[in-house]
């Protein structure tokens, strides 16, 4: 009896195709470079332990109860000065609210802007995360190719001028996912060029912006914003804790205002003791410390990987080598589908999964391409996991 209830847009809405997999990654023998996961070994457990003891003794009434729907102020106005400094954004706490994680961000940018067959530009690849978030608004896809520098904005170029009713360009600037390629700084001011002459919006997805450990940083575009045209998503999950799924967006106070009215509509508020476990973490503790420690050994064990794949990945395959972020995008020969000879051959003979390119075009999908997690695993698994699939694939070259 259901699905002539349904609306329309839930066509639109498909499983993950992380999801499936989640299920393997989770038996204990199989060897996952399939998920986004921190490693859990450097959350600051004993850290955030004496900071939630100081919160419940001193201010448990007001961690306990409601708060104002767009984050605590004292978190906003902490996450505006860091803005600044990481970023080269200048902003006022009343240009900031708090997400659930940046992948709220992103439902209510579409939520505000999309109307059913508007056009949104995506990389290609872009994130599969987004799609989902952006398929409900049942939009219409433009995708614009990738290489080593990030988005080809000559081709965004010729996006825009040929393509109507374009309302929004979504891009990941920093360690892309899946690819982990950053964009260029030449091309950042390209792209707000661009979003300025055909007037349409920016997102600037920036999860992994802090996890840097190669190369120099790179002002964010909103940086370079002076029409108003970035949204820029923050996020909580890869420098302090994805279970606590705290993230925020930087923005006009305009736009703010229309997007938090969605998230007052949505979920009231994001929980208030998370967000003072993140305010009073950075109050009480040196954040630059303990992100310094994710970025050594997130730099190693990327290094570990891509020496491991270097070893034993057959010569018709590539990778990128990012500077940062948690990914690296594997290519292989044409003619093998990553998601089919995983599912016949990896997963069964060397219990190791990863997620397959296909979820991450939102039309005419490549697939022989894989993203691979390098800093959930320990370097023993990396190392097991990457010699088993190389013989696979070694064999299924011949």
């Amino acid at each position: 009896m259901y699905p002539e209830l349904f609306a329309s847009r839930m066509e639109r809405v498909k499983p993950s195709s992380i999801r499936e997999f989640l299920a393997a990654a989770s038996q204990p023998d199989v060897i996952s470079f399939g998920g986004g996961f921190p490693d859990p070994a450097l959350f600051p457990t004993e850290t955030l332990t004496q900071v939630f003891s100081q919160i419940m003794k001193n201010d448990g009434g007001q961690a306990l109860q409601y708060t104002a729907s767009d984050g605590l102020p004292s978190l906003r106005k902490k996450l505006a000065a860091r803005m600044k400094k990481t970023a080269g954004v200048s902003c006022e706490a009343n240009e900031i609210f708090i997400t659930q994680g940046g992948q709220q961000g992103m439902d209510l940018m579409a939520k505000l802007l999309i109307n059913k067959d508007d056009v949104i530009v995506t990389e290609r690849p872009t994130f599969l995360g987004g799609l989902l978030a952006f398929n409900a608004y049942e939009p219409q896809y433009k995708t614009c190719g990738m290489d080593n520098n990030g988005m080809k904005v000559d081709e965004l170029e010729d996006i825009l001028k040929n393509t109507p009713k374009v309302k929004f360009i979504y891009t990941i600037p920093d360690f892309h996912n899946p690819m982990g390629v950053t964009m260029s700084l030449e091309r950042r001011k390209k792209l707000l060029e661009l979003a300025n002459k055909y007037g349409v919006m920016i997102l600037e997805d920036t999860p992994y912006r802090e996890v840097r450990y190669e190369g120099e940083a790179l002002p964010a575009i909103k940086s370079f914003d002076t029409q108003n045209r970035v949204v820029f998503l923050g996020s909580f999950s890869k420098i302090l804790s994805p279970g606590m799924r705290l993230g925020w967006v930087a923005a006009d106070a305009a736009i703010v205002e229309k997007m938090v009215l969605l998230k007052t509509a949505a979920d009231t508020q994001c929980s208030t003791l998370n967000m003072f476990l993140a305010d009073r973490f950075m109050e009480m503790t040196d954040i630059d410390e303990h992100i310094g420690k994710l970025r050594d050994s997130y730099k190693r064990k990327k290094d570990f990987m891509l020496q491991m794949m270097q070893e034993h990945f057959p010569a018709g395959a590539s990778w990128t080598n990012p500077e940062g972020g948690l990914f690296t995008w594997l290519t292989l020969p044409e003619y093998i589908d990553s998601g089919k000879i995983m599912q016949e051959r990896i997963l069964p003979e060397a219990r190791v999964i990863y997620v397959p390119s296909e979820g991450f075009y939102p039309q005419n999908p490549e697939r022989n391409h894989a993203r691979m997690n390098y800093s959930c695993m320990s370097e023993e698994k990396i190392r097991l996991g990457i010699s088993r699939m190389g013989a696979i694939l070694k064999d299924y070259c011949k």
